[in-house]
């Protein structure tokens, strides 16, 4: 699923810019703008921690699970995988099953997770490239 690339540090810095776009985006009241922006920038936060390690997600199906589980095991935390595994699966659901309703306690839950995640993620991101 994920084969070894040599990303550049404006590569990285990059994925990690747009996830933090996305996330003040989601800084939204409307819980479905909240929801889908907090979404995105997940995705890019492990998009950017994967960089980081030289490895490059194949377009597959699948493969954002692989990101989110492996973003996870790099950053030792399963709550990563837990969490953006539930919201895959509402945003699957909103596609595929005619659409749903997200409720703004589940934004918000959503939402602040990733907010402190996009800290973690930057305090990674300069201590390791220190090395």
């Amino acid at each position: 699923m994920f084969v070894k690339f040599k990303f550049s540090k404006q590569q990285i810095d990059k994925y990690f810019k747009a996830a933090e776009r996305d996330l003040s985006l989601a800084d939204n009241k409307e819980t479905e703008i909240k929801f889908q922006f907090t979404y995105n920038c997940l995705l890019k936060l492990t998009q950017a921690v994967c960089a980081h390690q030289g490895l490059r997600v194949k377009s597959s199906s699948g493969h954002h699970i692989a990101l989110l589980d492996k973003c996870a095991e790099l950053l030792k935390d399963k709550k990563i995988s837990a969490v953006g595994q539930a919201m895959r699966d509402k945003r699957n659901r909103d596609l595929y099953d005619g659409g749903m309703f997200i409720t703004l306690k589940e934004s918000e839950t959503y939402y602040k997770f990733v907010k402190e995640l996009i800290l973690r993620v930057k305090k990674y991101l300069s201590v390791s490239q220190i090395k």
